[in-house]
């Protein structure tokens, strides 16, 4: 009977952290699976890109289902942010694009403001944009996101003054 109980109590404790790793770990989050993107004012092109591929199982509404404009927020992706968007002074407007050729997701988060950006099809593309103004210097965690979980396709992150 004692270690029929040391193991409900081992169970349920074991069950308790998972499920605290697992909603805590998008927003402590501090690093990216595909990298760091910084960029000021008048950056090249070609900084404002970057890779990687969608494949996670998490739903992104669950860090927010709505972002400050009162857009759906929705998608699964990975618990860690895919990119880490680091801008090291204000910009007036950014637009961030996805390119899969696939139904693709954006969840934005800024770290020091904590605004939650979200985007989905962008026009006849289903591919995912944010378009926004005043964006703040400071760390963004960008989440991209498709609408089945697991389904797994590259693309490519463009981020555009």
């Amino acid at each position: 009977m004692k270690n029929f109980r040391f193991w409900l109590q081992f169970r349920g404790s074991w069950l308790l952290a998972m499920m605290t790793a697992m909603i805590v770990t998008p927003v402590a989050a501090q690093t990216a699976n595909f990298g760091t993107i910084k960029l000021s004012p008048g950056f090249e092109p070609v900084k404002g890109k970057g890779i990687g591929y969608t494949g996670g199982s998490y739903s992104l509404s669950a860090m927010s289902n709505r972002d400050r404009d009162k857009k759906v927020c929705i998608g699964f992706g990975d618990p860690n942010p895919d990119h880490i968007l680091v801008l090291e002074k204000d910009f007036d407007n950014l637009k961030i694009l996805i390119n899969s050729g696939v139904d693709t997701t954006l969840f934005i988060k800024g770290r020091d403001d904590g605004i939650i950006r979200c985007g989905d099809d962008t026009g006849r593309n289903k591919d995912a944009s944010v378009i926004d103004k005043q964006w703040r210097s400071g760390t963004y965690l960008i989440w991209v996101g498709t609408f089945y979980p697991g389904l797994k396709r590259n693309y490519t992150l463009t981020v555009e003054q």
